[in-house]
């Protein structure tokens, strides 16, 4: 077992094993123990109390974090050349149709998220296993195929996640940066455990929010309390 270095140590002894703590409390908590160099992400892990190997227990969709990512998020527009300009104003970093799909064919997937019309879906079709893997398929589910593909833009480029839970029943997200205020921290994980609460299954029994972590990258985790959550 690796030993924890003394910031990891220190980190370690702030938490309390025992407590559930409330997203106000998490949320400043996750601050003072994040001690790296760079400005690490928040993430939350939140797990469910649903079969996701059951269609009708699926859990996918979108939030807009009111306080944005923190994350300057690099768009690729897939149109049309009557649609580029509209994707251009909008924000996106790379708008083109051909000569992008050449690229990808060739490997490039330097981007974070595409978003494309329905027209132009048929031709992303053989790109699937490079964009499937990483996560980079447009999806009308959530936003990323549209014709209002400068409203698309922008809500990614202000800070529009999109989610899903894992086969183990657990959905990760990356709700911002430990540079933002504690308030902004609550507020962003605050929408997103809204928005899966409002999201849960019908076919879903039993407890549906089992257990909901806090943490950043390279700290430990703090356990929040779903029912004050």
């Amino acid at each position: 077992m690796a030993r924890l270095t003394k910031k990891q140590k220190e980190a370690q002894a702030k938490i309390d094993r025992n407590k559930l703590y409330s997203l106000d409390e998490a949320s400043a908590l996750i601050k003072e123990i994040t001690n790296v160099k760079f400005d690490a992400s928040i993430d939350l892990a939140v797990r469910l109390g649903v079969d996701p190997r059951k269609a009708n227990q699926m859990v996918r969709g979108v939030v807009t974090l009111p306080h944005g990512t923190g994350k300057d998020v690099k768009v690729l527009a897939l149109v049309t050349p009557d649609k580029e300009a509209e994707a251009k104003e909008a924000g996106a970093d790379f708008v083109g149709l051909d000569e992008y799909l050449d690229k990808i064919k060739g490997g490039w997937t330097d981007v974070d998220v595409i978003i494309t019309m329905p027209s132009v879906m048929g031709k992303l079709g053989p790109l699937g296993r490079i964009l499937g893997p990483r996560g980079l398929m447009p999806n009308p589910k959530t936003g990323t195929v549209t014709m209002d593909v400068a409203k698309a833009v922008s809500d990614v480029k202000a800070g529009k996640i999109d989610f899903k839970v894992d086969k183990t029943g657990i959905v990760h997200a990356a709700i911002g940066k430990a540079s933002f205020s504690a308030d902004k921290i609550a507020g962003n994980a605050k929408e997103l455990i809204d928005t899966l609460v409002k999201l849960k299954p019908t076919a879903a029994k039993g407890v549906y929010m089992k257990s909901i972590y806090m943490s950043s990258t390279m700290s430990p985790s703090v356990q929040l309390d779903p029912k004050a959550v």
